[in-house]
């Protein structure tokens, strides 16, 4: 999962590996390798390398590790919404959860 979802983000982004790699902290000599393994799945990434690496791309950390599409793509959009946005939506998906309303309007 982890390595599908960041060479998607990093693809996004128009980073190479290696560009990645180093902006994460990883040694120059070894960034593009490393980050290539990591994509591959051939090896997984610390989570504290995958916090620099989400901050980097701008995704919330959540969402390398989800296995549901559907909620990866609720993480980020929820990420990437303002505190008043992200206090609206919550709210409304209170009351759609609750059984007090049946569908949002806009």
């Amino acid at each position: 999962m982890i390595s599908d979802r960041l060479k998607a983000a990093r693809l996004r982004a128009g980073l190479s590996q290696e560009k990645l790699g180093k902006l994460a902290g990883i040694d120059p000599t070894s960034a593009s390798a490393r980050m290539n393994q990591y994509e591959r799945g051939k090896h997984s990434p610390d989570y504290r390398l995958m916090c620099r690496v989400a901050e980097i791309l701008n995704m919330p950390v959540s969402w390398f590790y989800t296995q549901d599409d559907e909620q990866a793509r609720l993480q980020e959009l929820f990420y990437h919404l303002d505190a008043d946005a992200k206090e609206s939506l919550l709210a409304r998906a209170e009351e759609l959860a609750a059984g007090r309303i049946k569908t949002v309007t806009l």
